[in-house]
Formats: C-alpha cells, structure tokens, sequence
C-alpha cells in the first residue's frame, strides 16, 4: 500500500495560508506525516534526530531568535536547515520570512507559507488537518447521510433503494453528504469520516429519472461536507426463510479499517417505509449512546414480572 501523501497547495488551500514563495509550486511538493516541528533545536545548531519530513512551524520564539543571530550566523544556520528535504515552512503571528531565507528556500525550492493566527492554535488545527487528510481511506458503495446528528451509511446491492430512501430522508429534513460513493477515512482508532469524491458531491442519482443536484433543488441547508459514521444500515431483500433480529439485544457490527461500526440489516419489502425506518434507527442509536436501551428494558420488565409472578404462585 502506498504512503498516504497531501500537497502542499491542499493544505494551503484548506488552513487559508499565505505562500510567500509565489514562484515554487506548491502542488508538486508532498506531505507524508501528520506530525509538525518548531525547529528550535535546529536553529540553535543541533540536527541530530531531526525529522525532516515534519511541516517546520516558526513562531514568535524561533523567529526573534533567528533575528538576534549575526548575519554569518543565521547564514550557516539557515546553510543547515534547508539542505533537508523539508515539505514546507510556515511563520505564524503575521511573522515574514527575511530576505535571506527567502532566496535560499527559492534555491533549494522549499516552500515557505505564512499566517496570522498564534502557534500553538495554528499547530493544532494544522494537526487535525493533516491526520485528516493523511488518514488511510478506503472507497465503498454506498449512501451517506445526516440523520439527527447521526452519521447513518446506507449500503445495499445496487438498484435496491438506497438512493430513493436518501432523498426521502433529505425530503424531511435530513442531509446528504454522499450518493453512490463513500470515501470512509479513519481518522483514529474510534472515528470513521465519510466525504464525497469531489466530482459526484451533492449529486443523487435515480433510476428512471437520471441525476438530480440535491444542491440545487432542495438548497444548501440539506448537503453536508463530511461525517463522523456511527451506524450502518445494510439493505436486503426481504427472505421468508430468513430470521431477523426482533429484540435488539445484542449488537450486530461491520468493520472498517479495523474500527467496528454498528450495523443493522434491513430487510426491503412492498410498503415498508425506509425513511422512517431510518430515523428511527438513528434515533435508537443516540439514545443508546446517552444510556437507554429500548430492548433491556423490556427485558428487564419482564424479568421483573415472571419474577412478581412467580412471588404470587408462592403465596
């Protein structure tokens, strides 16, 4: 498996970054780690165990350290510091690059990036942003939609309703994130992220009808971005000689990248409503999160009343 990778136009893009290198394009220039540096260390001389594929951030500290330096000085430093295939550097605070760094990172084509916020915020959102982009990513068929705040993943075979459920459910209210295909991100060990591929976002296709833009017809309110996934719905047609899940007792799951995710199998036949039946479930699933169970509690109710029951047979 390749290593995942992000540009660093992307990035740039995505966090509204300043490029004060104009002439490097930022495109073909990667990123493979979602860890950052502040390279104190290295611009006091010390480079052992520097991690060079790490995006280099420079805040108040290192940039007034810097500036404080002879020029001889800052000239081996920065002699040092960019002969590593470094991905990108980013000032912080409005802070802005000299001259002199400027020219060497246009020689060694690194580029150098800037932005207003303070570090340690910046730091950690730009840590989020690449754990997100560089999270391993998998592509399924599917539907993904916003139901209550509840990420609900539609699967099926194709043709069995899953795109007419997901339109039903904008129809009430509801938002769609993405129709046919599902890019699932794991983002940590407990958290799955669905988004659309860029090319079919807010699109739903129909059968006999063609392609509608949700976008458009219903408005911006019923499209979402992206989505955590907390429960699975998995469409099949309806078998008599099948046996389904009555009670709810035990939790069934799915696994992707390695996290497991709730799932429920839906069986599909004449007059069941899959629209109501999805909010329902996603209902269930949040009440289930904040600590009630339905299905326990009617077992704990009749637990309770074979056992009064049993208390009169003695008396």
């Amino acid at each position: 498996m390749s290593t995942p990778e992000v540009s660093v136009a992307k990035i740039a893009e995505l966090l509204d970054l300043k490029n004060f290198t104009s002439d490097i394009d930022l495109k073909k220039h990667k990123i493979r780690s979602s860890d950052v540096n502040r390279p104190g260390m290295q611009i006091a001389g010390y480079f052992e165990h520097f991690e060079e594929s790490r995006v280099e951030i420079i805040g108040n500290v290192e940039y007034y350290y810097i500036k404080n330096m002879s020029e001889q000085d800052r000239l081996q430093r920065y002699q040092q510091f960019l002969t590593y295939d470094i991905p990108c550097i980013i000032y912080c605070r409005d802070l802005e690059p000299d001259e002199m760094m400027l020219r060497m990172a246009d020689e060694k084509q690194i580029p150098i990036l800037g932005t207003g916020r303070p570090t340690s915020e910046f730091t950690a959102e730009l840590i989020y942003c690449l754990g997100e982009q560089l999270a391993p990513c998998i592509t399924i068929h599917g539907v993904l939609v916003d139901v209550y705040g509840e990420g609900l993943l539609i699967t099926g075979e194709s043709g069995i309703g899953k795109s007419e459920a997901a339109l039903e459910l904008i129809r009430r209210g509801h938002r769609l994130v993405t129709d046919d295909v599902v890019e699932i991100r794991k983002v940590n060990e407990h958290t799955l992220i669905g988004t659309s591929p860029e090319i079919t976002r807010h699109f739903i296709e129909l059968r006999g009808i063609g392609i509608i833009d949700v976008k458009t017809l219903y408005g911006v309110e019923c499209v979402k971005e992206k989505q955590q996934i907390d429960l699975v719905i998995k469409l099949e047609d309806w078998r008599k000689e099948a046996e389904y899940d009555r009670l709810g007792l035990e939790e069934e799951y799915i696994e992707y990248l390695g996290n497991k995710v709730v799932c429920h199998s839906l069986p599909i036949r004449p007059g069941r409503n899959l629209a109501v039946i999805c909010e329902a479930a996603a209902v269930n699933h949040r009440q289930k999160k904040m600590g009630y169970n339905a299905a326990q509690e009617l077992y704990r109710r009749v637990q309770a009343n074979l056992a009064k029951g049993n208390e009169d047979d003695e008396a």
